[in-house]
């Protein structure tokens, strides 16, 4: 039987109708979730029905993104080698932007330079610059426009940079919100002596070029996440940059230093992180990386740290690791006191083309610490070091599988780069950009 296409019109716009309906009631649900979760309060964090599902950003190989970083270290180190940038370090994240004389007018340049697994991290490159003016905070709950807590929490995409250097005291945690960078390249921009930064429910965050410093524990206060929601928050740890349910997360080129817990702690499902270019100094427990052992949503947890400079005064947690994934690469380690990577859990720890300068303590020389287990459980964690330089009687006490299919394919660049570690690094932590010149 012949169908008019009176009939067939008339159904399509019934289908369209019903297509509409559904998407038009399941939005405002979907946005009043992610608002919950955004605007949390301290006293719910622990909650686990309020964690956000990150698995999707999890990648399905993580051996693969640790093969992309081999790769990109040892292209960037051959372009070094054949001279194609003059200013070529061979460190891939800064010769992607730092030979540009024009960097302040490319600004945005950098979202395209992450690497590892926080390599999607794009911060606020789709938004507007922010200009942050006004260097105080007064009011954490009604911030004034033109500071930098204003900034943070606005809904839309945004570049914040800086008028001219300033130190900010911070009254209460700063609780940024999605798809933000924080730049400050070319001023000299210090946030410390109060409260820092708080990482929690978001997605897509940079922070770069500052120095994170003295913070202080906070809280039993209201404090304004988003330009419509403020909550009241509990005591804050006092860490220098805290990661909470987040992902697509890159710390990178900051200094930080003497926190009152950790200068950077990522906990509770966060993932696709890259903590890349930064100096710690005079600090304690360093990096904590998963919540706690029978917290198992950390399992999905994928972080990479490369290029960083673990320097003078340091004693442990550089990272202290549970359950997860960890590509520990290129990095100087020139001082720890007690350990230099420690975990529980079973996390899987690739260690590669790092160098390792023990302490002159005899009892501390260790680079490993396996957080009380017994000696059959630990044996089964996936730890391997592949090509680290190893000085000053430094050892790295390995487990698990070997060279089995949970590590990235080794390549010759990792042997290589642990004697580049020095230049690799040299210019970790916040840099001293000035306009028109290379950073």
């Amino acid at each position: 039987m012949a169908v008019s296409w009176r009939s067939c019109l008339s159904l399509l716009v019934v289908i369209m109708l019903a297509i509409n309906n559904v998407t038009a009631s399941n939005s405002p649900e979907e946005a009043k979730q992610f608002q919950s979760l955004n605007n949390s309060t301290m006293a719910n964090r622990l909650s686990e029905e309020n964690v956000p599902n990150h698995e999707k950003h999890a990648v399905d190989d993580p051996d693969m993104v640790a093969s992309m970083v081999d790769m990109s270290i040892r292209n960037s180190t051959e372009r070094r080698k054949l001279g194609f940038f003059s200013c070529g370090s061979g460190n891939p994240i800064d010769d992607c932007w730092r030979c540009d004389r024009n960097w302040q007018r490319n600004r945005k340049r950098l979202a395209d330079c992450a690497i590892g697994f926080g390599r999607n991290a794009i911060g606020g490159r789709d938004g507007k610059y922010y200009v942050v003016t006004d260097a105080g905070d007064d009011d954490p709950v009604n911030p004034r426009p033109g500071t930098l807590r204003h900034a943070v929490i606005q809904d839309r995409p945004l570049w914040i940079v800086f008028k001219r250097d300033m130190v900010i005291t911070l009254k209460q945690e700063l609780i940024m919100n999605s798809f933000k960078t924080i730049d400050g390249r070319g001023v000299n921009v210090h946030i410390a002596y109060g409260a820092c930064i708080t990482v929690q429910f978001v997605t897509n965050i940079i922070i770069h070029g500052i120095n994170i410093h003295d913070c202080k524990p906070t809280g039993n206060a209201m404090v304004r996440s988003s330009p419509g929601h403020y909550g009241w928050r509990t005591m804050a740890d006092g860490d220098g940059i805290s990661i909470f349910g987040s992902s697509h997360v890159w710390v990178d080129h900051n200094s930080l230093a003497n926190c009152a817990d950790g200068l950077i702690d990522a906990i509770m499902g966060s993932t696709a992180i890259t903590i890349s270019n930064n100096y710690f100094t005079h600090h304690n427990e360093v990096m904590l990386l998963g919540h706690s052992d029978s917290y198992v949503r950390d399992k999905i947890m994928q972080v990479t740290i490369a290029y960083n400079h673990f320097g003078e005064g340091l004693i442990q947690r550089m990272p202290r690791c549970r359950h997860g994934y960890f590509h520990v690469v290129n990095n100087d380690y020139t001082h720890w006191e007690m350990y230099a990577i420690g975990g529980s859990a079973s996390p899987t720890i690739n260690s590669q083309g790092n160098r390792y300068l023990a302490p002159a303590n005899p009892f501390a020389k260790q680079v490993t610490h396996r957080v009380e287990p017994s000696e059959g459980e630990w044996k089964r964690w996936n730890w391997r070091s592949d090509g680290d330089l190893m000085l000053n009687g430094a050892y790295f006490t390995p487990s698990g599988r070997g060279a089995g299919a949970s590590y990235a394919r080794a390549s010759s660049l990792a042997a290589k780069s642990s004697s580049l570690v020095g230049t690799l690094t040299s210019n970790a932590g916040a840099l001293n950009c000035r306009r028109g010149r290379q950073c």
